[in-house]
């Protein structure tokens, strides 16, 4: 009799336990991170007598969960690579905003101030036109440092979220370690504690939203966690901690560390993999970078070309003089490396704000050629060997006593913090210098139909003092020419050729000439005499407009690339942010598809489905029912039993 009490027992113990546990699985379906809980039984052994082996009924084993290890890791590899493309997205589409298009844009304003010597180059003495071109110049400057500081902000923006993040991952880290000593514990009595598990496994998933972790379970139930390509951020009960370093050059800029046994730990860019830690470096280092020097080239290419021109001119102000800078630049800067053993320093000067590239530098020692210096371009990688004194990409490089430690590193910007410290440096409007230096005349008796197209000053090296005459000597355009002081002696004189559209050029003008020259003909450059009236600079620097003064590039034969005009490059900016903002919203959006997908694989296998468990609530009510049957037949068997035997 007690074994049929015994096999109704364990029936209805374990119909109860399925139960219990059924119950659970629906009251926790809405919990994240919750997995399907299930009772797992097994048929006790069976008891032999003469007759064979009866059996003992059911045993309840223990309650799993239905958890994949497999899509478990892809869902937390999956969710980090969409934190990191939705990072990464967000911070373009707020650095798009800083190279506005039309007329509130920097190509805009660049080329309304070009525009602006028209009205000088018709009047040269209408003061109103000159305080246009001042204004409009002031209208310039103040886009260039608004987007300046925008940048500046972003970096900050970017600097608070890797802070804020980091403290976050550290807890979560924290948590984890916890998780694993209590689990631990558990493993000791032979069974799994879901509960426990199901909790790790979502701060596991929240870790990688931020950073990308490999993880590698351990015999006694713990679980490792890894980042940055193997560096362990949890191990056992014990949490390492993230910490954000200054950069190894820019302080305003920062990398990712782990703090290990009181030192800290770099951890390499190209190796965090995904999640939003990795995606604000990734916009740090590269995006942002490249925007600052974007527009930091065109600052300097712009300023430098416009003080340039003035300089070659004469402006209003008694006496006349060359035209001051209208337009002033931040500065160059070398920064060295924190970790520089040397005391050497290191300096940039510009050459040929034309050849000036969209880049930083790192400049380092050359270990296999004492003396000699590697340059690395950063934005394409190019590499170079240079000496003191060379010039590269429109920068002079220096090198002071004594000279850099074997080690020693520098970064060298030389357009970076242009266009955050641009300011009109002029504030008259009479030193617009819209006159040119020297002016050119044809010879009253030329019977040829040459005349004066234009005269350019093209170089610092002109000589307002010295004359040049010009004799052609035949009607193929041949001619000679000297050059004459203020006291008539000649201190230069030769020959030359000249053809239709090709310049005269002497004494750092150039002369092009309409119409033809005949045997005979003369011409003569000599300094202006009437300023005021003058319009030739201001021809020069409306002609700006067309040249191409960004990016030029020297040529292997010694020519420069044509570069592009600052409008031009203007837009090539916004298309190469544009393009990096549609590159990164179609990678979000595949990658939050594919994340939402592997998520979907998981809650398929470890979520909980009501229906399934409403249905499995039924059956565990019917066996539960039964089993009780089975006890109330037994205790009236049993009772009959009583009742015969008290007879």
């Amino acid at each position: 009799m007690s074994g049929l009490m015994s096999l109704g027992t364990r029936a209805m113990f374990a119909n109860y336990a399925a139960l219990q546990t059924t119950g659970n699985n629906i009251a926790n379906a809405n919990v994240a991170g919750y997995s399907r809980q299930q009772v797992e039984l097994a048929t006790a052994t069976g008891q032999y007598t003469g007759a064979g082996f009866f059996g003992k009924g059911v045993n309840v084993e223990t309650v799993t969960r239905a958890a994949d290890a497999f899509l478990t890791r892809a869902a937390a590899v999956s969710k980090s690579q969409a934190a990191f493309d939705a990072t990464r997205l967000e911070q373009l589409e707020r650095l798009e905003a800083v190279f506005a298009p039309g007329e509130q844009g920097i190509g805009y304003a660049a080329g309304q101030l070009l525009n602006a010597f028209v009205d000088v180059a018709n009047r040269p003495q209408d003061a109103a036109a000159r305080q246009v071109v001042l204004a409009r110049t002031e209208e310039l400057a103040s886009r260039f440092r608004a987007a300046g500081e925008q940048i500046d902000t972003l970096q900050a923006g970017v600097v608070a979220d890797l802070r804020t993040s980091v403290a976050t991952v550290n807890s979560l880290a924290q948590r984890v370690a916890t998780l694993n000593q209590q689990i631990a514990d558990a493993q000791g009595s032979g069974h799994t504690p879901n509960d426990l598990l199901d909790q790790r496994d979502l701060l596991v998933g929240e870790i990688s939203r931020f950073i990308q972790v490999s993880t590698i379970p351990a015999s006694d139930g713990t679980l490792g966690l890894f980042v940055g390509g193997g560096q362990r951020l949890v191990l056992g009960n014990e949490a390492l901690s993230l910490q954000v370093l200054p950069d190894l050059y820019d302080p305003a800029k920062v990398r990712l560390g782990v703090v290990e046994s009181g030192a800290a730990r770099v951890l390499s860019a190209d190796a965090l993999g995904g999640g939003s830690l990795a995606g604000l470096i990734d916009f740090q280092n590269g995006a942002l970078t490249d925007a600052r020097a974007l527009l930091g080239q065109m600052a300097s290419a712009l300023a430098g070309r416009l003080n340039e021109q003035q300089a070659l001119g004469l402006d209003q102000r008694q006496p006349p003089g060359a035209g001051a800078p209208l337009l002033s630049v931040g500065a160059l800067r070398v920064l060295a490396a924190s970790s520089n053993t040397g005391g050497s320093t290191v300096g940039v000067a510009v050459a040929d704000v034309r050849q000036l590239q969209a880049s930083d530098y790192e400049l380092r020692p050359d270990a296999a050629n004492p003396g000699e210096y590697t340059l690395t371009r950063l934005s394409d990688g190019l590499v170079r060997n240079v000496l003191p004194g060379d010039t590269v990409d429109g920068f002079t490089l220096t090198i002071g006593a004594p000279a850099p430690a074997a080690g020693d590193r520098f970064l060298l910007q030389p357009v970076s913090r242009a266009a955050a410290g641009v300011s009109r440096a002029l504030d008259d409007p009479k030193g617009i210098a819209a006159a040119s230096q020297v002016l050119a005349t044809t010879g009253a008796d030329n019977a040829g139909t040459a005349s004066v197209a234009t005269l350019r000053t093209v170089s610092t090296a002109l000589d307002p003092d010295l004359t040049a005459d010009i004799a052609f000597t035949d009607d193929n355009g041949n001619y000679t020419w000297t050059l004459t002081d203020a006291a008539n002696t000649v201190v230069a004189s030769g020959t030359g050729s000249w053809s239709a559209g090709t310049p005269i050029a002497l004494n750092g003008f150039e002369l092009q000439l309409n119409g033809v020259p005949r045997s005979g003909d003369t011409l003569q450059v000599a300094r202006t005499q009437y300023p005021g009236t003058n319009n030739g600079n201001a021809l020069s620097l409306l002609d700006l407009r067309d040249e191409g003064m960004v990016g030029r590039q020297l040529l292997s034969d010694g020519s420069l690339s044509p570069g592009d005009t600052i409008t031009a490059a203007y837009a090539r900016a916004m298309a190469d942010i544009g393009v990096r903002v549609q590159s990164a919203r179609a990678s979000e959006n595949i990658s939050r598809a594919v994340a939402t997908d592997a998520e979907a694989l998981r809650s398929a296998k470890s979520g909980v489905n009501l229906d399934e468990e409403a249905a499995r609530l039924i059956q565990y009510q019917q066996g539960y029912q039964a089993a009780a049957k089975v006890l109330q037949i037994a205790q009236s068997v049993f009772d009959t039993l009583i009742e015969t035997a008290g007879r």
